[in-house]
């Protein structure tokens, strides 16, 4: 599905990325002659032609804030798109929440099957880190190696899976706000908290002076969840390109259903507008990150 963003500056950046992420994994991903054609085929299904990109886009944004080669910044940022589009594949299989929709297309184990779904998420997990420790990406084995943790810790039970564990916990269990704001910390929040620590290891950023991306990533992650919740209870599935409704058909507790549409939005956009704050000893360089903090709670996809 398409972006249409009111903001130039930031559509341009989006597509910009949009285009280098499709032209990386074309290159990355070309098709065997033999019997792994179908999962390579599948692999490129599922990281060509869809989505946001706001993780690569977190990723080359800061890189390029600190003066990083913005070559490696997408390559890193194709690492940690791997990781989301794999979690994708798992999250659309019918022993998760078993979808047959996303991003207005097929979900992949209906376009193959549900063994090369498996393969190929499994397949994307180990790319991620393969494109990680590559000397393409830096010669400098130190930042190839927090590159590495960064993105392993942000996928794992202390993340993104962590995450996905306790939203179909919360399936049979009664979540407070507390506990779906855990929730959602972990399953959206550590991939957006790991593009932008990533970017900062490419820019060399010291690890204590980077306080304020991962404040602004936290909130930009809540606020980013609260704006999906919101579109799955108002949303249009056409523009969406998935299936909405599912939460509350299934009674699952979300920020809407615990907070109410308006009181949900208004803490969607203060979130925006605290992400914004982190960001105050920046200039102009970081004005990409500021007009996408006010895009997330805007967007209508």
């Amino acid at each position: 599905m398409g972006l249409v963003l009111a903001d130039d500056l930031l559509g341009r950046g989006l597509h910009r990325i949009q285009r280098e992420v499709d032209a990386a994994f074309d290159a990355i991903l070309p098709v065997p002659e033999d019997a792994r054609a179908p999962l390579v085929e599948a692999m490129r299904y599922a990281t060509i032609g869809g989505g946001k990109r706001v993780r690569p886009f977190l990723v080359v944004t800061v890189a390029e804030m600190y003066g990083a080669s913005r070559q490696a910044a997408v390559r890193a940022g194709c690492a940690i798109e791997a990781i989301h589009a794999y979690s994708l594949i798992h999250d659309d299989l019918p022993c998760m929440d078993d979808d047959d929709l996303r991003h207005g297309k097929p979900t992949l184990h209906k376009a193959f099957d549900e063994a090369i779904a498996v393969l190929a998420g499994d397949s994307l997990h180990a790319l991620a880190f393969e494109l990680l420790t590559s000397q393409e990406l830096s010669p400098d084995p130190f930042i190839r190696s927090e590159l590495v943790a960064t993105l392993a810790t942000a996928s794992g039970h202390m993340g993104m899976a962590g995450g996905q564990m306790m939203d179909m916990a919360a399936e049979k269990e009664d979540f407070d706000l507390h506990s779906v704001t855990r929730l959602q910390q972990l399953k959206t929040g550590a991939l957006l908290t790991a593009a932008v620590e990533m970017g900062a290891v490419l820019g060399k950023v010291p690890e204590e002076a980077r306080g304020h991306l991962r404040n602004y990533a936290r909130d930009i992650g809540l606020a980013f969840q609260i704006a999906d919740d919101l579109l799955d209870c108002e949303g249009d599935e056409e523009k969406a390109g998935k299936a909405l409704r599912k939460d509350a058909e299934q009674g699952k507790a979300t920020f809407v259903s615990l907070m109410g549409a308006a009181k949900a939005r208004e803490q969607a956009r203060a979130l925006s507008e605290q992400a914004i704050g982190h960001l105050a000893q920046h200039g102009d360089e970081a004005n990409l990150l500021r007009r996408l903090a006010s895009f997330i709670v805007e967007r209508e996809m």
